[in-house]
């Protein structure tokens, strides 16, 4: 009979790492979206598909702007912070 780890969550549904909008932060661990889970699961799906990926990227941070603007027009967050938040995670090793 093989013995079952205690740490094996096969068994245990997963939650995705996905943004609650319109504040952006992660629905599962809270931290800014793309957290820490959803960057690793992003880089898994689009491991053959970089230009996907910075596209997909792209399209989120033009919808997370407009949020984020939304609820704090007069003390927004930074576009620099945003960019590298959303965008500058996911550029190419060799490209650094």
């Amino acid at each position: 009979m093989p013995r079952t780890n205690p740490d094996d969550r096969a068994t245990t549904p997963r939650r995705p790492h996905l943004p609650l909008r319109p504040l952006w932060l992660c629905r599962v661990c809270a931290a800014p979206w793309p957290c820490a889970v959803a960057r690793l699961t992003l880089r898994r799906e689009y491991a053959h598909d970089c230009v996907g990926l910075s596209v997909y990227l792209c399209a989120v941070l033009h919808e997370a702007v407009a949020d984020l603007y939304r609820l704090n027009p007069h003390d927004g967050p930074d576009p620099a912070a945003l960019f590298t938040r959303f965008v500058g995670w996911a550029r190419p090793q060799n490209l650094r």
